[in-house]
């Protein structure tokens, strides 16, 4: 796997102005934050970037410009999944992927596939794109799980497939795959309170939520674990739990939205089904954005 998307990726947030528009001053903000707390590539149009709100051209001006602010600085992944293979196909041979590194494409949602049908959806996905491909693997909010088995079957099949955000929380599932999969193929922890234990099971990094507000600490954490510093990664780890329990209280990117607005990066505006943080979480939020020494 590229050591560009081993240790710490950061699920960029989509920030809003007043009018529910994005905001381009903010979101170079937080890319030049993230950038400089020390993070190792940015995930553009994921869950935490409110995606599935966003339109086609929304999109396409979103990349472009985490693409000019980046300046090639980190690597670039750009979230491009569905439940249409034939959509997520034809989207992936109409995109310019000038200064794009690789894409991350969520399981198929709604539509519940067998493991075969989840198969054949990537497969096609890892033929159509000229970038490498990173799985995602979110069954509580696809409900759809990919399968140790498929995950391994889909890395040994398409060499360009090279690796798997799991954030199923099934740890035998991820030992499975880290057991099992080829020597190019990686683990990646799709939760920020399981990072540290999934990377000394083997797991090669994360694409994490609160390294949008606190990418110094989180990366630093990170890298303790992938160095073999278990002692410091486990202290940074417990520093954070609170923390990563509240940005997740009322919905992702509610919380972390809240908090870069109280780090004067962006508002804390989502868009519809989404609200935003309430005040009462807000006031949790302010207790805890400080980490000692780590943040």
């Amino acid at each position: 796997m590229n050591e560009g998307f081993m240790g710490t990726g950061v699920a960029l947030v989509t920030p809003f102005d007043s009018n529910k528009k994005i905001d381009f001053t903010a979101l170079e903000k937080i890319v030049n934050h993230v950038i400089n707390g020390g993070v190792e590539h940015l995930v553009v149009l994921g869950t935490t970037g409110e995606s599935a709100t966003l339109d086609k051209e929304e999109k396409e001006a979103v990349v472009k410009a985490v693409v000019e602010i980046n300046k090639g600085r980190r690597s670039v992944v750009v979230g491009m999944g569905g439940n249409s293979t034939h959509q997520v196909v034809h989207t992936i041979e109409k995109t310019d992927f000038t200064g794009i590194d690789a894409i991350l494409s969520v399981a198929p949602y709604y539509n519940k596939p067998s493991q075969e049908g989840i198969f054949e959806h990537f497969a096609a996905i890892a033929k159509a794109s000229p970038v490498p491909v990173v799985l995602y693997n979110v069954p509580g909010r696809t409900a759809s799980n990919i399968s140790a088995t498929t995950a391994v079957r889909l890395a040994e099949k398409y060499p360009n497939i090279i690796g798997v955000k799991e954030a199923s929380g099934n740890f035998q599932q991820i030992m499975q795959i880290i057991k099992d999969k080829p020597d190019h193929f990686n683990v990646i922890s799709g939760d920020d309170s399981f990072t540290v234990p999934m990377i000394h099971l083997g797991a090669k990094g994360v694409i994490s939520v609160v390294a949008n507000s606190h990418p110094k600490g989180y990366s630093r954490m990170v890298r303790a674990a992938l160095e073999g510093n278990r002692d410091r990664a486990n202290t940074l780890q417990f520093s954070f739990l609170d923390l990563i329990q509240a940005l997740f209280e009322e919905g992702s990117p509610a919380g972390v939205k809240a908090t870069l607005e109280l780090m004067g990066l962006c508002k804390r505006h989502v868009r519809l089904p989404l609200t935003p943080a309430s005040d009462k979480l807000i006031g949790k939020l302010k207790e805890l954005i400080h980490i000692p020494e780590y943040s």
